[in-house]
């Protein structure tokens, strides 16, 4: 770790840290608390890869559709309007959208390998908005002045690394830059993110080992054919399998690459002073390393 004891965490004139975690358990809450009361400098992973990576391609989706429809179609090839998506660090909409879901069209679905087309984009685009991080703690230093840095990464982060491989050149890029943070989850919490997602289920990036055996069960299970399944109820059914995946990835990723704090002490900060003393006791209780 990059902050070998707490005392080195407290005196360090720079501090760089990336939280992780399931999505709806504070990463963004805390960044954006930093950002406004601590002059922290706060790279979204999501928005780099939402804007950098892939906007391309969701821009190029838009006018997809838009060229359905004939007004549309013959202003876009005269170049009389201009389409693009409207990402935020809070509104990451025009990103999941793209990456839909698989299922019936009628229902707003994608052919299954259309899917897993654009999931692999993703996965690329995931791995290079995250080896971007150490030139965006340079960048925020030298262009901006920020001597604090904090990195809001996507809940599928752990998808995309091998937590077990000391090798492992995104973790290793990250680690030696950053302290890494896992925001910890609750059964509680864990209930609540599945009660959420089924209000208002949302694309989500898996790796796709998982992905092709999920879908084979769910096909099995309800013996569907791949036109005719419901993409809201496909991952409805997915997600909670999916949290239960991640889980012991985020438990290797904090034990071997950094530390990890809980979402009830999270959700109880209210200054970047109360989390300069969270992240502290942290690094206290972590275990020694292998």
């Amino acid at each position: 770790m990059i902050y070998e004891t707490s005392e080195a965490w407290r005196q360090a004139k720079t501090r760089q840290v990336l939280l992780f975690g399931m999505s709806g358990l504070g990463k963004t809450h805390v960044s954006n608390m930093l950002r406004a009361e601590g002059g922290w400098f706060h790279y979204s992973v999501d928005y780099r890869i939402g804007t950098r990576y892939m906007g391309e391609f969701i821009a190029d989706n838009f006018k997809r559709e838009a060229m359905k429809v004939p007004l549309l179609r013959e202003l876009l090839r005269t170049d009389s309007v201009f389409i693009a998506s409207n990402i935020t660090f809070d509104n990451l909409a025009p990103l999941s959208t793209y990456l839909g879901k698989p299922g019936a069209r009628d229902r707003g679905g994608l052919p299954f390998d259309e899917y897993m087309n654009r999931q692999a984009q993703h996965r690329e685009a995931e791995i290079s908005a995250l080896l971007d991080t150490p030139r965006f703690i340079d960048r925020a230093a030298q262009l901006y002045g920020y001597s604090d840095f904090v990195c809001d990464s996507g809940g599928s982060i752990c998808e995309v690394v091998d937590p077990e491989n000391p090798e492992d050149p995104v973790l290793s890029a990250l680690s030696s830059h950053l302290l890494l943070v896992w925001i910890e989850g609750s059964d509680a919490h864990t209930a609540e993110l599945v009660r959420r997602f089924d209000r208002a289920p949302k694309p989500m990036y898996y790796q796709p080992e998982f992905l092709h055996a999920a879908w084979a069960d769910y096909l099995a299970q309800t013996g569907l054919t791949e036109d005719a399944v419901d993409p809201d109820a496909f991952v409805r059914w997915t997600y909670a399998r999916a949290l239960a995946h991640r889980q012991p990835r985020y438990a290797a990723m904090a034990r071997n690459w950094g530390v990890k704090v809980s979402a009830e002490e999270v959700a109880k900060l209210r200054s970047p002073e109360d989390f300069a003393d969270l992240i502290a006791r942290a690094i206290d209780t972590a275990p020694a390393r292998r």
